[in-house]
Order: structure tokens, then sequence, then C-alpha cells
């Protein structure tokens, strides 16, 4: 964190589909004017644009910034490219972010997205390395050894992952940007989905999306005046990165150190010393639905083997005392890319009071999470409706 303070003061996102009906230029400019226009902003008023998305080869666009410089009003202005795979998004607001803390630009334009219909993730991510038997068929097949590791260490009962994924489907009926809206879901219909990656069922895992975020980042100054027009801001209170490689021996791929320590410096920056007391919403990564308990471990909101029984017990629903995914989550909605960026949004909507229907009462402060490639890059901020 840098000297300035930073307030989120525009936040637009697409709905998210499986096939929108717009160019990748189309979704970004979309997302972006939504933001400008919640920030009440032209795109002259932008300092400099700051623009994310995950691996090229998911679309076999190399470079899409080239162009999209034009779609976003970069033209003449600082434009950045970020790049750390899934958690991209939460990364990407991190960098505009610094921008405005080290007193670089005053008014930064933050941009994620993902057009996965024109894209096939699975098979783009199931390339087998040299000199080894192909294992795996995608993400979901790459993941689902760590999470029978964490089911055999925690014995957490094979329906933990069914709630999760109820919860988060129910969740995203209340928010209208999200992907599916599986009215009429129920516990049987999670459980007698079919079986994909053991333990990870169809219903347990995230959909394919198209989609785009945006935010308008602020100094102090521009966090002030939004506050005094009545457009409540959200203080950035800290931001942390970390990272570790895919392998390397005694790697915990359960709960890694690197998300340990992300998470760690955050609350030290927002002064959380009990993050289970301390934070009212969290919006996390969650791609596969026992990634919630693991998470919630490897976040410190429990202890470790007991993030399940935090799930078990109502914990993180809309009403328990530490809802997680109000907006359905990426199981929901996973345009790659913007995910991460759609958590880190999520949580200042939600102390903005800005989150609609699935608004949780009383939010002040919120954590925004997101993590990629093989649970090896984290990116978190936490976000809160007074200045720090």
């Amino acid at each position: 964190m840098g000297s300035e303070r930073v307030a989120v003061v525009g936040i637009g996102q697409t709905k998210h589909q499986a096939t929108a009906d717009c160019s990748i230029a189309g979704l970004v400019r979309q997302a972006a004017q939504r933001a400008l226009d919640d920030a009440q902003m032209t795109w002259s008023d932008i300092d400099a644009v700051v623009i994310g998305k995950a691996p090229d080869f998911f679309e076999g666009v190399m470079m899409p910034e080239l162009y999209l410089a034009d779609a976003l009003g970069a033209t003449g202005k600082p434009m950045f490219r970020v790049h750390t795979a899934g958690s991209v998004g939460g990364s990407t607001a991190i960098v505009a972010q610094d921008l405005v803390a080290a007193g670089i630009h005053e008014r930064v334009l933050t941009v994620a997205f993902e057009k996965q219909s024109e894209s096939e993730a699975m098979w783009a991510l199931s390339v087998a390395m040299p000199f080894q038997p192909p294992m795996h068929a995608g993400a979901g097949g790459y993941f689902a050894p760590h999470i029978r590791a964490y089911i055999r260490r925690s014995g957490a009962p094979d329906h933990i992952g069914i709630l999760v994924a109820l919860k988060d489907r129910l969740n995203a009926l209340k928010n209208p940007y999200a992907h599916l809206h599986e009215e009429g879901i129920t516990f049987e219909s999670v459980k007698d989905s079919i079986m994909l990656w053991d333990p990870i069922r169809y219903s347990e895992t995230c959909p394919s999306s198209d989609g785009a975020c945006a935010m308008v980042l602020t100094n102090e100054k521009g966090g002030d005046a939004a506050a005094a027009d009545g457009r409540k801001p959200a203080w950035v209170r800290g931001t942390a990165f970390r990272s570790e490689p895919t392998m390397f021996a005694g790697r915990d791929q359960v709960n890694p150190r690197g998300g340990q320590e992300c998470a760690a410096d955050v609350y030290r920056q927002a002064g959380i010393v009990d993050p289970r007391r301390d934070v009212d919403v969290v919006e996390m990564y969650v791609p596969f639905s026992w990634f919630e308990p693991m998470w919630l471990e490897n976040l410190g909101f429990a202890a470790e083997g007991e993030g399940w029984k935090l799930v078990e017990d109502g914990v993180t629903q809309m009403d328990g005392d530490l809802p997680v995914n109000c907006s359905g989550g990426v199981l929901s909605s996973n345009p790659i890319g913007a995910s991460g960026m759609l958590r880190f949004a999520e949580a200042a909507l939600q102390v903005r009071g800005q989150a609609g229907e699935h608004q949780v009462d009383g939010a002040r402060t919120a954590v925004g999470h997101a993590y990629g490639g093989g649970s090896q890059f984290f990116a978190m901020w936490v976000v809160g409706d007074e200045k720090p």
C-alpha cells in the first residue's frame, strides 16, 4: 500500500452468459462504460487503464490489449496488461490500486474479461507434460486429487461439496448478472448430477462464461467528492499478492503456504485480528465446490481440518455469521479472466450497500479473494465503508 488512500467509486459488469452476442471489445467496453456511469465520469476523466485476462491461448487471440486500447479509451494514456492465470482479475485490480496509492495517477480504470465461447479452456489446460502420461483433463482433473486429499485429511463427509454448490446456485438467483439461474435446484439434483472428476460432480463445477468486470479507482480527494455527492465509496484497507512454484518438494497443495501468507498480510494491513469475527462478508474464488471449506482454512477463517464444519453448520449461508459468495460466486459465473475482479468488485458492492437482493445487511468490512494457476498465485483485498 502507498501513502494515498484509495476508493472504489465505480463498478460495472456485463450479464455473464454462455455466449455473449458481442465481440471481446464489446464486452470490455460495456463493463467499462457501466463503471464510468457509476462513477459519474467520462473516458476523458481517466488517467490510466489496467487490463487483465487469463492465458491468451484460451481464446487464441494473442495480446488482445493491442487492439483493446481503442475500445477502452486508452489512446494517448498509459495502459498496462496483467497476467497471473486465474487470479488475474484480482491482481489487475491491485495493480490499478497501487498506481493510485503511489500517487502516480488520480483516476484509474481497471478491466478484466474472458470470452470462453470463443475458446476451449478445458482442453487448453489438458496439454500433457513432456515425458509423462496424460493424467487429467482440464482444471477439474488437476484439482480433484487435491480435494480428495482434503477429504481424507479432514474427515469431511461427502455432502459438504453438495451444500456449497446448492448455496451458491441459490444465491445466484438473487444476482441478475449471474450466468446460471437454476430455478428448482435441490440437494438431490446436485447429488444426482454426473460425476465428472471424482469427487467433483457436474453441479459442483463452475460454468464456462463470457463476461467482463470493470472498476474506477480514485484517491482520497475523489473518494471524498463521491461521498459528498451521496455516492458511497468502498475504501481499500489492504491488498496483498503471493506466488509460489507449481511444484516443489513438500508443497502442500491442499493448504498452500502462499495463500496463508497472502491472507495474513492483508489482514495485518487492514487491522483485522480475528477474521471470523472482524469480516462481515467474503467473496472467495471457488471454481469447484470443495474449495470453499479448503479456502476457509487457508484464509484463516477456520482451523485446519475444520472448514467443512462451517459449511455444515450454515455459517457461510446468506443469513450465517460469515456469508460467503452471496453473488453466486465462480460456481455460478466464470469468465475466467474476470472472475477474480468480480470477487473484488462484489466485496466493494457489499460495503457500498449496492449488492441488491444479495446484499448482506450491515456489511462494513468485506474480503475479495482470487487464486490461479496450480493454486500458486493469490490476490486479496479488504474493503470497508469507512476511510482507513
